[in-house]
């Protein structure tokens, strides 16, 4: 695993976090109705989103009678007694906050067989409400109120009349809902993506760097390679000579025998080839083929000073292959219109190099 994966991946799993935790912040509101008789036998309804759902309650409706426990309007202790059973119609415990956990409240009223829980907040909080957390009493609807409504909820009860509560899902809350959260979450956005495209950018340019630097150093590595090569013994083969008498005798980069007016170079290792076949190959590999001689470090061309190397070295060596023929190579290793014969001598002596074979060969 490289490190831009490596990254990538640590920014999905803080990505991962950020988002886990702000879920985490996620509260949904329950719409709670009352619905009882006065004492003027009339229908009285009091509807309103003022219930949050428990972080451990699943996101369900219910309805039923509300029920008060007995004695401690908290519902704590082991056994509290409710005014209903299992068998009855549904109803809903109507549960003060404090004395006990939530998940030990909600447990107690869940085992007498009540289909919600409601828990009303302190005394002196007003309509003020929190998210309470129960882990240990899942799968039962539980949500808490203000403490004014459970109040009004209790004295009605209390006072005999029979009150029925529905509960419904209301809406999603939570800390985006604030600008300030949207401002902050946009400007972490955009430092993030900004980030990122200027990570991938100083990447995309150091390759692109390194790469140009790789390709200059080739091109001195060639323009040394064609000095190497202007120093290397070139000589023509005659009849009688013992490449031309020996059938062990080969080139090994075309593996071709020698014949008599072949065009050879001697390298400083004492091997022969095509001189034809042996200059592309230095160029490119700067070796013998058969025994890895380095003719750079052989004849100590990559001591000198590599500026002026640079300087006097000659132009770019093309290099051309054509699918199913023969790589063709342009090699201008000397001047072609210098007088000097000598470095006439080394022009290639085949159509994929500049010079007249006729003037190499004499």
């Amino acid at each position: 695993m490289d490190k831009t994966t490596q990254r990538c991946l640590l920014l999905f799993l803080c990505l991962s976090v950020f988002v886990q935790r702000s879920a985490a912040l996620v509260f949904w509101t329950a719409v709670v109705e009352v619905v009882y008789i006065n004492n003027n036998n009339e229908t009285v309804n009091k509807y309103c989103e003022c219930g949050i759902y428990g972080r451990n309650s699943p996101l369900e409706g219910v309805m039923g009678v509300v029920t008060l426990p007995r004695g401690d309007p908290r519902g704590c202790g082991p056994d509290p007694v409710y005014n209903r059973n299992g068998s009855s119609p549904p109803w809903i415990a109507l549960i003060k906050r404090g004395n006990c956990t939530f998940s030990e409240k909600i447990n107690a009223a869940k085992h007498q067989g009540a289909s919600g829980v409601v828990v009303y907040n302190y005394d002196s909080t007003g309509n003020t409400t929190s998210h309470m957390s129960h882990p240990e009493a899942p799968n039962i609807v539980a949500i808490m109120v203000g403490n004014v409504l459970g109040m009004d909820v209790v004295r009605l009860v209390q006072n005999g009349m029979e009150v029925q509560m529905v509960i419904k899902i209301g809406s999603p809350h939570g800390p985006w809902m604030d600008s300030y959260w949207l401002y902050f979450l946009s400007i972490a956005f955009f430092i993030v993506t900004a980030a990122s495209i200027a990570y991938f950018v100083f990447i995309s340019a150091n390759r692109l760097y390194n790469l140009r630097a790789h390709k200059r150093t080739e091109r001195k590595l060639k323009s040394e390679a064609k000095k190497a090569i202007q120093r290397l013994e070139v000589r023509t083969l005659k009849r009688g000579d013992e490449e031309t008498t020996s059938d062990s005798l080969m080139c090994a980069v075309c593996i071709d025998s020698y014949k008599a007016g072949d065009v050879v170079t001697v390298l400083t290792c004492d091997h022969i080839f095509h001189k034809a076949c042996i200059e592309p190959w230095l160029l490119e590999r700067r070796t013998c083929p058969m025994c890895k001689c380095d003719i750079l470090k052989a004849l100590g061309v990559e001591e000198e000073d590599k500026e002026n190397i640079a300087a006097e070295s000659s132009p770019e060596v093309t290099v051309i292959t054509v699918a199913g023929g023969e790589a063709l190579y342009e090699v201008p290793l000397t001047d072609p219109a210098s007088p000097d014969p000598e470095r006439h001598q080394h022009r290639y002596d085949n159509r994929a190099f500049e010079g007249d074979s006729e003037g190499v060969r004499g």
